[in-house]
């Protein structure tokens, strides 16, 4: 039987993956999860739009992160139960299909409706990272799970510059059209490369998957420990981003959303330079690569504080934020995956709560620091938040000493 671009048949599903393929993932996941943070630059836009109250719009963005965290619980865990190329495949119709009705919408009541949507269809990004790290070969998964995340990454840091790039092109709704085209375009390509007719990972009933996701991650304390890493650094992630448009918009610096969204771009040179602890992964270095990750994290706040003097040393500390958290987030991952490889697709589901918990804390928490005490209040929580992740690394690293030892001997199964 012929391979495919994968490198995979259905009799062999572990072949590994190409570069090109792996490069495909990633620029498909990127584009789907930038689906969610579109909008945030766009909402004094669609508020104008819809005549919607400024208190009011926030609801776009809140819908869209329920939708998600919906789709966490009860779409990506059917990665495990049915054919992921054609799972992958429907999602990306659905998705382009409820961006026209959000670029097309003329009622606030479709305009929501079609976000939630948006948000719950967007979950494919975990399937396409549970994916990776099915079709790759075990000592190559790290890599591929850390080239697939820097693609999850980079569309985050990038969502919000493309969307007032194009917004400004030709009005919001140019944002949705155009992010509709390239999911139905993507959507074209997977279903041409992805590998057709591989098992299910697993033969469990829905219901039975849904129920196990919790006692997965009571059982296995590497995957609670990572779990917890993944609320706090994410946590922390939140914080900056979510405050950082409030001192760079007002005096002395009064820049426009544009330039704010620069330094988004600035963030994906750090994201992408992490790729490599996916590899440090695959050598079993993950501990080693978490706990200098946590340092770096912990001390990129000592810059970030001091951006009402100094814009470089913010830049600088926006490179090692980055780096850090894309760093630890691509570890956790690997390590994640090699525990249970039957149910990678629960795993990310499960795991990708705690980031959504710790991505709501931090914008809800960061808002509020800055309220009460500026700038140097928001640096403050962002490195209580990172120096409490490198507390729990400190206190449970050895929960983790024998994971490489597990993790060859799941590969050589």
């Amino acid at each position: 039987m012929g391979r495919n671009e994968t490198g995979v048949t259905a009799d062999q599903p572990h072949r590994g993956l190409s570069k090109t393929t792996t490069l495909v993932f990633a620029v498909a996941a990127g584009l789907s999860v930038a689906n969610i943070y579109y909008a945030q630059p766009l909402l004094d836009a669609m508020a104008e739009d819809f005549g919607i109250p400024p208190a009011a719009i926030g609801l776009v963005v809140t819908l869209t992160q329920i939708g998600y965290a919906l789709g966490l619980i009860f779409i990506v865990p059917l990665g495990d139960l049915l054919d992921r190329r054609r799972l992958i495949v429907i999602q990306g119709m659905l998705s382009a299909a409820a961006l026209v009705a959000v670029a097309t919408a003329r009622t606030e009541g479709v305009l929501f409706a079609g976000m939630a949507v948006v948000g719950l269809v967007a979950v494919v990004v975990q399937v396409l990272v549970a994916f990776a790290a099915t079709l790759a070969l075990p000592s190559e998964r790290g890599k591929a799970v850390g080239t697939v995340t820097s693609g999850v990454v980079i569309g985050i840091l990038a969502a919000r510059f493309v969307a007032g790039i194009l917004a400004d092109i030709g009005g919001w709704r140019v944002v949705y059209l155009t992010s509709a085209a390239l999911a139905l375009a993507m959507a074209g390509i997977l279903f041409r490369i992805l590998p057709k007719h591989l098992p299910p990972e697993s033969s469990d009933s829905y219901f039975v998957t849904l129920r196990s996701i919790p006692s997965l991650f009571l059982r296995e304390p590497i995957l609670l420990v990572r779990g917890v890493l993944a609320l706090f650094i994410f946590a922390a992630f939140s914080t900056f981003w979510t405050a950082l448009v409030l001192p760079l918009s007002a005096p002395p610096f009064s820049l426009s959303h544009g330039q704010i969204g620069l330094f988004g771009l600035v963030g994906v040179a750090g994201a992408a330079a992490a790729g490599s602890a996916g590899r440090l992964a695959d050598r079993g270095l993950g501990q080693w690569t978490t706990g200098l990750s946590l340092v770096l994290l912990t001390a990129s706040w000592g810059l970030i504080v001091l951006l009402p003097v100094s814009i470089l040393a913010l830049v600088i500390g926006v490179v090692l934020l980055d780096l850090a958290v894309q760093a630890v987030h691509v570890t956790n991952q690997s390590i994640i995956f090699a525990l249970h490889p039957e149910a990678r697709s629960r795993l990310v589901g499960g795991y990708m709560v705690f980031y959504s918990v710790g991505s709501a804390i931090g914008a809800i928490a960061s808002t509020t620091a800055n309220a009460h005490a500026g700038w140097t209040g928001v640096s403050i929580l962002g490195a209580a938040f990172s120096a409490a992740a490198l507390l729990v690394w400190a206190s449970t690293r050895r929960t983790g000493s024998p994971l490489h030892a597990r993790m060859s001997s799941i590969a050589s199964i």
